[in-house]
């Protein structure tokens, strides 16, 4: 606040330094100075006001270098909008400069230094996002009670050699220790569901009393809610009766319900610090390394690290079911490239795609003797598995002799021809 006392040769106190040739003045005309008032209009007490008018002076601070200007230009860089990597918050953005640069300094310093640097902090404001007014109530769990499930889903992701994928992490975290296990996949099936869940049970060597879900398709048929309880859906009923636990859903539309691992959600967003930096086959260890460094790291809100307390939990958790049930819900999956002749290959056969996915990398699921084919969580095809070299569908066939061929009126017949011929040379 300024305060504007003009006098002879209109003099003004702008600031708390000027308060002392303000006295010398006030003096020269032989005025008494309101102390009280001037404290009142500059906002300030009226002792400080009587140091300044004794003449104190400030200490000039004496402006240090920081380390962190070293990674200006590069931060910078960074947080421009020509770059494809996102940083939705701060810590994310001090973890990949960690973790690349070699930057060496406490998450409270670098966050000092952003807020300081205004064209820096800018970038982290303008995609601010509002708290929710009602507060959440606090609760703990006994030891291998509860775990809770999440899916951080359809994550639009640009691989290193331009794919543009949709990604999605599961992350199973158990209530009472903290520790979480989180896997990637392409879809979310209920078969992959059950698959992530049984390794995550089998890692923790045993399975929590209760699960903690919200109301996903692969869960519920129908969504919880104030009023109703909802019902299970009777796939992942059995799944839980073989395995066990309790199934408790969340009311629809209170996320809450499951607040530990919707923390755990905004940490996940470290993975668009890579856009356009990781082949596909390289982001599941990323995610098993973010995962390590959370699980062997002090936990924030327990001041404990997970890893030491999940051997605590251990002793509480139910024993797994035997190995036959588990691997009754256990689906093997590949990341596979469609070759330029329309086909992926599984144990030394090829498999017909549509002649779109040419080039791309697929999901492959395999259970019940099924390839399920996938591309960004979508069903492109299903094949039986079989001891054939060459297993064609044949739309999938005639779009690839279309390409190769060009426009043939008896393109058809052609095609059906050589699917005989190969079928002759190379059926079981």
């Amino acid at each position: 606040m300024k305060l504007s006392l003009n006098i002879k040769k209109n003099f003004k106190v702008e600031s708390l330094e000027d308060l002392a040739d303000f006295k010398i003045v006030m003096e020269s005309l032989n005025m008494k100075i309101n102390k009280s008032e001037v404290a009142r209009q500059m906002g300030v007490d009226r002792r400080t006001v009587e140091k300044y008018l004794k003449g104190y002076k400030p200490s000039q601070k004496r402006n240090k270098h920081s380390q962190i200007d070293n990674y200006y230009n590069e931060i910078k860089k960074l947080l421009s909008d020509k770059c494809e990597q996102k940083f939705y918050y701060k810590r994310i953005l001090w973890q990949y400069l960690k973790d690349n640069y070699g930057l060496n300094c406490a998450y409270s310093t670098f966050r000092a230094y952003i807020i300081k640097h205004e064209e820096l902090d800018h970038y982290f404001k303008k995609g601010k996002h509002k708290l929710s007014p009602s507060g959440t109530t606090r609760y703990e769990t006994k030891a291998g009670h509860q775990a809770q499930f999440d899916w951080k889903e359809d994550i639009r992701f640009k691989t290193k050699d331009n794919q543009e994928l949709s990604l999605n992490i599961g992350v199973l975290l158990l209530s009472y220790s903290r520790f979480k296990i989180m896997q990637v996949t392409m879809s979310k099936s209920s078969e992959v569901l059950h698959n992530l869940l049984v390794n995550a049970f089998e890692a923790i060597d045993g399975v929590p009393h209760e699960l903690i879900t919200d109301n996903m398709k692969t869960v519920m048929t129908q969504p919880r809610t104030e009023f109703s309880s909802g019902q299970i859906n009777r796939r992942f009923k059995q799944f839980a009766d073989d395995f066990s636990f309790k199934v408790r859903p969340c009311i629809a539309g209170r996320p809450r319900t499951k607040g530990k691992v919707e923390s755990i959600m905004k940490i996940l967003d470290e993975i668009h610090a890579y856009q356009g930096e990781l082949y596909l086959d390289e982001v599941p260890t990323f995610i098993s390394n973010l995962n390590d460094r959370l699980n062997y790291s002090v936990h924030v809100g327990t001041g404990k690290i997970p890893i030491i307390e999940l051997e605590k939990e251990k002793s509480s958790l139910q024993p797994l079911p035997n190995a036959h049930v588990r691997n009754s819900y256990k689906v093997k999956h590949k990341y596979l490239k469609v070759n330029r002749s329309n086909m992926i290959t599984y144990q030394s056969n090829q498999y017909s795609v549509p002649a779109e996915y040419c080039g791309k990398t697929v999901e492959v699921q395999i259970y019940d003797q099924i390839l399920h084919v996938y591309y960004n969580t979508k069903l492109i095809v299903e094949h039986p598995i079989t001891r054939r070299k060459l297993n064609y569908q044949k739309q999938h066939y005639l779009e690839t002799l279309a390409i190769s061929c060009g426009d043939h009126d008896d393109i058809d017949q052609i095609a059906l021809d050589n699917l005989k011929t190969i079928g002759e040379l190379y059926d079981e």
